[in-house]
């Protein structure tokens, strides 16, 4: 995972309270951070829900179309027959699998970020795209919360709110992810509680409106640990919404079954404005390699998965949010 000298590093900065942005791979070996004044706004852009660079990308505003090339159904059930096997071994409860999907699309990666509606943006120049729902940890003052999202569906399916809270798999994907956050959470936190349950969020995108549910989770930082951003990001990374459980070995059967390298995909980016810190899971994604454009998407699989369901939702979740 994250190296010793980087930990050491973002710790120093926060303990002398400079301004940094941070970004960390989904396996921890790659790391981009930069401090506040450090910031090239050609080459990085984001906004948080607090924070935001400077400088707007110029770019055309248009509708953005999307024509995604996915992986077939039998080659996404092959690798989802394969984590099963390992589910129902008991070597886990939940693991989250993606893939990747070429696309084409009529905008750039500097446009999409333009016209993305999102909680958490970011733009790395000829890299890759981010428009991100979902909160990592926020930390303010000595509070320190987390904010897991698990369970998507379509808003427009009648009684969509109702089926998603009923729906079992759905039920207990979120329920482990909880537990899973809230064990995470107690190594560095004391008096640690679930604020939040299953709470319901309504995103629009170009090709409708979906629903996600998320819990938040609090607690109160360990002494120890207060102002060491770095060690307490070493202590939860992964995040528990996009690996699974227990998370050792399920990170084990996600590198043996995966297709791509997720790379920054399902890692975290981070704001720290010398006094607070917020953060995001990098979901939504949308990855240029040779020209090529890539929207990185998956799911979490249980023991009540069904394969169909799996593949539609790697599928719904190839989106732009643009209004």
């Amino acid at each position: 995972m994250i190296q010793p000298e980087i930990i050491t590093k973002i710790d120093a900065l926060a303990s002398q309270n400079i301004p940094f942005f941070v970004m960390i791979s989904f396996d921890g070996t790659e790391v981009y951070i930069k401090k506040w004044d450090e910031i090239d706004n050609q080459q990085l852009q984001f906004e948080f829900r607090n924070f935001h660079s400077n400088t707007k990308l110029n770019s055309e505003n248009r509708a953005i179309e999307i024509t995604p090339n996915p992986v077939s159904r039998s080659e996404y059930t092959a690798v989802f027959d394969k984590v099963i096997k390992e589910i129902r071994y008991g070597n886990s409860y939940l693991t989250n699998v993606t893939f990747e999907t070429p696309i084409v699309v009529n905008a750039t990666l500097r446009e999409i970020y333009n016209q993305a509606k999102a909680k958490y943006k970011v733009y790395l120049h000829n890299r890759f795209v981010c428009f991100s729902p979902e909160t990592f940890i926020s930390i303010q003052g000595e509070t320190i919360s987390t904010f897991p999202m698990k369970g998507t569906i379509d808003a427009s399916i009648p009684n969509a709110e109702i089926l998603l809270k009923e729906n079992q798999k759905e039920q207990q994907e979120h329920n482990t992810i909880v537990d899973l956050l809230r064990n995470d959470m107690s190594t560095i936190a004391e008096k640690v509680h679930v604020k939040q349950f299953r709470y319901i969020e309504e995103i629009t995108t170009e090709k409708g409106t979906i629903l996600q549910m998320s819990s938040e989770i609090q607690g109160s930082i360990l002494p120890e640990f207060r102002g060491k951003i770095g060690t307490i990001l070493s202590k939860m990374l992964p995040a528990g919404s996009i690996s699974g459980a227990p998370k050792e070995k399920t990170m084990e059967i996600i590198t043996e079954n995966e297709t791509h390298k997720r790379g920054f995909y399902t890692g975290i980016m981070g704001i720290y404005d010398g006094k607070n810190f917020d953060s995001a899971v990098l979901i939504r994604f949308i990855e240029q390699r040779n020209q090529q454009l890539y929207y990185k998407s998956g799911g979490g699989i249980t023991h009540k998965s069904n394969p169909e369901e799996e593949y539609n939702e790697m599928l719904q979740k190839i989106y732009v949010p643009t209004v």
